[in-house]
């Protein structure tokens, strides 16, 4: 009974090779046939499209500068200046960030050190406790959205 078993598991193994065993004309040696699911480009092309959209807003940021308006524990006093930064500066953006047990009030998003300057001369006025220049990641305007096109 052994084998008989032995001698069909040695058959069956003998025909179940991934390869064939059908010898291949010689002019056919150096080409190989892909047969492709078209259903696998579709997917590339999602892959592709999703790759763009989450690296998009990676490409938002970069390097650049801000303005330390004020680093307070109490959230009330960083509340208040960020008011008062939009009610005198509505151009610039505001970031109010709590690191414990601070809140830290940035503004803008300046890409060179000379554009930061020209705005802590006239926020010192209105804080005259200090207002620093920070080198931090800022979002940047892409060219594209900066740029308007008008047709008519």
């Amino acid at each position: 009974m052994m084998k008989i078993l032995l001698i069909s598991v040695l058959f069956i193994s003998m025909r179940s090779f991934g390869q064939d065993t059908i010898p291949v004309k010689q002019a056919d040696t150096n080409s190989i046939t892909v047969h492709k699911d078209p259903r696998i480009d579709l997917l590339v092309k999602k892959q592709i499209q999703i790759n763009e959209e989450t690296t998009r807003e990676a490409r938002r940021i970069g390097k650049g500068y801000r303005l330390l308006v004020i680093n307070t524990n109490k959230r009330d006093e960083a509340v208040a200046a960020k008011t008062k930064v939009y009610t005198y500066f509505p151009e610039l953006k505001s970031y109010l960030i709590y690191q414990s047990p601070f809140y830290k009030l940035k503004v803008g998003n300046f890409k060179e050190r000379k554009e930061a300057e020209e705005y802590l001369d006239r926020l010192k006025k209105y804080f005259p406790q200090g207002v620093f220049i920070m080198s931090d990641t800022i979002e940047l305007k892409l060219e594209k959205e900066t740029e308007t096109v008008f047709s008519y």
